[in-house]
């Protein structure tokens, strides 16, 4: 090997552990530039009040809904009624609420039959003005219910009372009637109606 390719072999050695010392040297910069990143989100988030991180030590309160009336209480009250071969109930016969606060009772129907059953449930308020502030977020009257051979099944209604509704009232009943749909005891009927 000659002198001027020991040279060359030590000029490029050199180069390469200069190039080798810039990496290292860029690698520590965009480190410690993500490790500074997050103080420095923090503080522009501070600056211009967007999405503020709240710190772990303190502690969140529950947000209240300002919508609830604490002032005073209604009193529900669940009635059930059925046309057909059904065991139907609520599980609680009343409760207090506010008018304003979600609330949720829950029905239980058993099919007693040995077959297949289509129903469907269909509510009924007392007084009558109250259908206007009784609001269902969830219930099982909104679509027809496909219940098995002897089927146990709970069925949730998750509601709240508007805030506006009279000050007099202060009792509400929720009624439902359940009742098949086009069954055995429809058909029936449907056939001694062709017969006359």
């Amino acid at each position: 090997m000659s002198e001027q390719d020991n040279k060359a072999a030590s000029m490029i050695g050199k180069l390469n552990a200069s190039m080798l010392g810039k990496l290292l040297v860029i690698a520590v910069m965009m480190f410690g530039f993500g490790y500074a990143l997050v103080p420095i989100y923090k503080q522009i988030c501070e600056i211009t009040g967007v999405n503020i991180l709240t710190p772990k030590d303190i502690s969140v309160k529950e947000i209240s809904n300002s919508q609830i009336d604490r002032s005073r209480e209604i009193t529900v009250e669940f009635d059930a009624n059925t046309q057909g071969p059904w065991r139907f109930r609520p599980t609680v016969s009343s409760m207090k609420v506010h008018p304003g606060e979600m609330s949720q009772i829950v029905y239980e129907v058993v099919n007693k039959q040995a077959y297949k059953m289509d129903a469907q449930a269909i509510p009924s308020y007392a007084p009558q003005q109250a259908s206007n502030y009784f609001k269902k977020m969830e219930c099982f009257c909104f679509k027809q219910q496909t219940l098995e051979a002897n089927e146990a099944r709970q069925m949730p209604v998750v509601f709240y009372i508007d805030p506006a509704l009279p000050r007099d009232v202060k009792t509400i009943t929720l009624s439902y009637t359940f009742f098949e749909v086009g069954g055995k005891q429809q058909t029936a009927v449907s056939a001694s109606q062709a017969k006359t």
